[in-house]
């Protein structure tokens, strides 16, 4: 229970933490996720209270006088703001009715709607971030799951559009509000992480320092492609392989995917995924329905009782990648963790002729008990509950657990989880690769792998994430026949 119920206190360095005031929450849901923010002249505190991943209330309160309290600025709206306050402006982003987002420039002391004002509209491009810094405000777009950085002047004007090296992503964009310099991080599957410094005043961008890195990346291109989900919606997916690389389908290819919680895939370095291009590999990502790649209404069209769109998007996602002759189904393994897990799941159950291994990792599998366990009633705003009887129905149409058959012949598979998982329960993995085990008709292997002194992977010692890597990497290799394994 102690993550549910948060509460806000205001700590004083070098104080008892036991005389800490209380700020806020008591009287918010237990569910509810909080965050604050604090202006830069130390006057205005702005909340920010998640009810699930589609919807906020934003809150503020002026400091100032003397036992003030929060007042409401966006409250049962079915839509995200977010924000803070700068120089007497409260910058909210919101996707309230604009599904990629715009930033609206509102007054704290009348923060009432009829007084919003819309600073930068909704566009084409997902507006992923909106920072003040140095008199400006610096925006960071996604257009088709790559990054872009924009400045506007203060009244929402484009002045610039700042220079990236490519395709990839860009994040930590950050710099004072009186400042003259923004800083921000971008990174590829081809380019290791590297802060850049931007000069407001002149536009220019230099590096400011970069991961070293002593692999020869230039061997490698990102691609990018689109192609049609079961329903016809356009998809896109990033094909990373060495240059000049001619489709026969042969070569051994790793298929990705997250698909929920409007968490975009966007490119980002892993130096386990340069191994494998080294051995020839081809690693492939699709943006699937249920992200934030497209903004509000891509990811609804992933969540709750449209989970399946986000199944069909992953699977047309292998027969793409057969059908354009990257790799064949007996070459072509899938990858996935968390609510990617869930996804890998889905896969292995309704498409197992499609590719001949998988590595399912922390998972989420019987969709019918899920919010039982750990801190899993958090995702109920996402995926629906089984107490329901309509979501019932929908959950149970694509629960994992529920749908594997006996003697089906399943792919290899590498079920990973961790005991001390807060978020979800190894009890997934567990019963799932039993279940596997006792029902494939195929030689090929189950395989449970448990970490004894881990949780979901954030704060994951170094020494483990090498050990992980290795496992799951040999095994795609032992089970794609990769040369030299």
């Amino acid at each position: 229970q102690e993550n549910y119920n948060l509460h806000v206190y205001y700590h004083a360095l070098g104080t008892d933490p036991a005389a800490d005031p209380y700020v806020f929450g008591r009287e918010r849901r237990p569910d509810e996720i909080i965050e604050i923010d604090l202006s830069p002249d130390g006057r205005w505190l702005t909340a920010t209270i998640y009810d699930g991943w589609a919807k906020t209330d934003l809150l503020v309160r002026d400091l100032s006088k003397e036992g003030s309290s929060f007042v409401p600025v966006a409250t049962g709206l079915d839509a995200i703001f977010t924000g803070g306050v700068v120089d007497g402006v409260l910058y909210a982003r919101t996707n309230f009715e604009s599904p990629r987002y715009r930033l609206l420039a509102i007054d704290p002391l009348k923060p009432e709607r009829n007084g919003w004002k819309t600073l930068i509209p909704e566009s084409d491009a997902v507006l992923d971030d909106a920072q003040v810094i140095g008199g400006r405000i610096v925006t960071r777009l996604l257009r088709d799951a790559s990054s872009r950085l924009a400045v506007h002047d203060l009244a929402g004007r484009r002045l610039a559009e700042i220079a990236l090296p490519g395709i990839g992503t860009v994040s930590g964009v950050g710099g004072e509000h009186d400042g003259v310099e923004a800083f921000f991080d971008f990174a590829s599957y081809t380019a290791p992480p590297a802060i850049r410094r931007y000069e407001l005043k002149s536009g220019k961008v230099t590096l400011w320092d970069a991961v070293k890195s002593d692999v020869d990346l230039s061997g490698f291109e990102v691609k990018q492609v689109f192609f049609p989900s079961k329903d016809g919606t356009r998809i896109p997916m990033f094909v990373v392989a060495r240059k000049g690389l001619k489709p026969d389908g042969n070569a051994p290819t790793i298929l990705y995917g997250y698909g929920g919680f409007n968490v975009s895939q966007t490119p980002d370095f892993s130096r386990a995924l340069v191994w494998w291009l080294e051995q020839g590999g081809v690693y492939a990502e699709a943006q699937l329905r249920g992200g934030g790649e497209y903004g509000e209404a891509w990811h609804r069209a992933g969540m709750l009782e449209k989970k399946q769109n986000v199944f069909d998007d992953f699977l047309a996602a292998a027969r793409y990648l057969v059908s354009a002759k990257y790799t064949r189904p007996e070459r072509l393994a899938v990858y996935g963790g968390s609510n990617g897990g869930l996804l890998v799941g889905a896969a292995i159950t309704q498409g197992p002729d499609l590719f001949h291994a998988a590595v399912c990792a922390v998972p989420l599998l019987d969709m019918v008990r899920y919010q039982q366990f750990q801190i899993a009633r958090l995702w109920v705003p996402e995926y629906g509950s089984s107490e329901s009887a309509a979501q019932f129905r929908y959950l149970y149409e694509y629960s994992p657990y529920h749908h594997v058959k006996k003697d089906a012949a399943y792919p290899a598979v590498l079920f990973t989880a961790a005991e001390s998982d807060s978020r979800v329960d190894p009890l997934h993995a567990r019963k799932m690769a039993a279940l596997l085990q006792a029902s494939t008709s195929s030689s090929a292997p189950i395989l449970l792998r448990i970490e004894s002194r881990a949780g979901h992977g954030i704060g994951k010692p170094l020494s483990k994430q090498i050990d992980e890597s290795t496992d799951i990497y040999g095994f795609f290799a032992w089970q794609l026949g990769l040369e030299g394994h």
